[in-house]
């Protein structure tokens, strides 16, 4: 009970997640129906982004591209590589992948480069880049996926209605790193390339196959996926079995307790009603607040059937994420990723990031609300 109680009150995000799901039992009892309703699919595909990534750092695998990344010695430089990085590829692989990817590198490159004061405003400009770069695509996050599946338009349409977001996005995140280095815009980086001496493992063959069997399985939108979370689990089993000490397992349980409390609050009829009176006309900012207590993925879920606007929905969701951590859980990955390299650094992380993705957000949130008159 004590080691318990310790790991409740070391990681916030988790007590959170956990106290939502136990208070949403009361809400909607237990059923199959619940069961049903979680999201197995993106826990399947988290599980396995853990596990591969995790190789990935074991083994060195992605040492080259931060060989890559200081081919630019200006911060200014350096900075807006790896914040591209996450904007352009989390267009593909999804916003919470390329967050996986980038934010340990970032963390990596600026500690050895003794930059550790620009980590948390550039991890957090990276978590904006995954919101806003990563709304361009059908596939770029889950909640696009879904609305892309039911709204019946073509793919060049969707990104049409989706690119002036996009662009804009990627002018001001331009901006907002110009600012933040603006009393040093030619500020070098000295990294200790001693730190880049590490072989890359034996195992790196295989945690490159794995990565690209999820690769394959976020972009295919299989419904086969289980199977691919099968071969990574028993691939690493029987290749790297230890490996499995080190996942992040309390990111899985948060995103499995956020999925209980949505799909709880799904199933009451009461609420159901509610929102079938109070959604229509509002979408934006429903879309908007309700993420912020279930995130963007289970509040797109909820409100689609009592919506009436296609983009104020999808605006409002892909919006939502700036505002908090709750409001998308890729957050909820940079924030794990974080406090895992600075134990007992969470209260800063949220101060930081709040600060900068609210800023963010008071530019971009009514132009997203006048762009909801250009229906879909």
């Amino acid at each position: 009970m004590k080691k318990t109680l310790k790991l409740l009150w070391r990681e916030p995000m988790l007590t959170i997640s956990a106290a939502a799901a136990a208070a949403a039992m009361f809400i909607t009892p237990p059923s199959t129906r619940l069961l049903r309703d979680i999201d197995w699919h993106t826990l399947g595909t988290l599980l396995m982004m853990l596990c591969v990534l995790e190789g990935f750092k074991q083994e060195n695998v992605l040492e080259p591209l931060v060989r890559l990344s200081l081919k630019t010695k200006s911060m200014v430089g350096l900075s807006l590589f790896y914040i591209f990085g996450v904007f352009f590829s989390s267009m593909f692989v999804t916003n919470d992948v390329s967050l996986m990817i980038f934010v340990p590198l970032t963390i990596f490159t600026f500690r050895g480069g003794g930059k550790e004061k620009y980590i948390l405003p550039v991890i957090t400009l990276e978590n904006i880049a995954a919101i806003r770069g990563s709304l361009l695509t059908p596939f770029g996050s889950p909640q696009n996926l879904f609305f892309f599946s039911r709204f019946g338009i073509s793919a060049g349409r969707f990104m049409l209605h989706m690119l002036p977001l996009c662009a804009g996005s990627a002018l001001l995140l331009i901006i907002f790193v110009l600012v933040l280095y603006r009393k040093g815009l030619h500020e070098d980086i000295d990294f200790d390339r001693s730190r880049l001496g590490a072989q890359a493992g034996k195992k790196r063959l295989l945690y490159i196959c794995l990565f690209a069997l999820v690769i394959f399985t976020i972009v295919s939108r299989t419904q086969y996926w289980w199977i691919a979370v099968i071969i990574v689990v028993a691939a690493i089993a029987a290749g790297d079995a230890k490996l499995f000490l080190k996942v992040d397992y309390v990111l899985l349980f948060t995103f499995l307790f956020f999925f209980i409390f949505s799909s709880s609050i799904a199933a009451n009829q009461g609420i159901a009603d509610f929102l079938n009176k109070a959604v229509a006309g509002r979408e934006y900012w429903w879309a908007i607040g309700l993420s912020q207590l279930i995130s963007n993925v289970p509040a797109s879920i909820v409100l689609y059937p009592f919506s009436q606007s296609n983009s104020a929905l999808i605006y409002g969701a892909d919006t939502a994420g700036l505002c908090s951590l709750i409001g998308s859980l890729a957050s909820v990955i940079n924030y794990r990723i974080y406090v895992r390299e600075y134990p007992g650094q969470g209260k800063k992380f949220i101060k930081v990031f709040t600060l900068i993705s609210w800023a963010f957000f008071i530019i971009v949130v009514i132009p997203g609300f006048l762009l909801t008159s250009w229906e879909m």
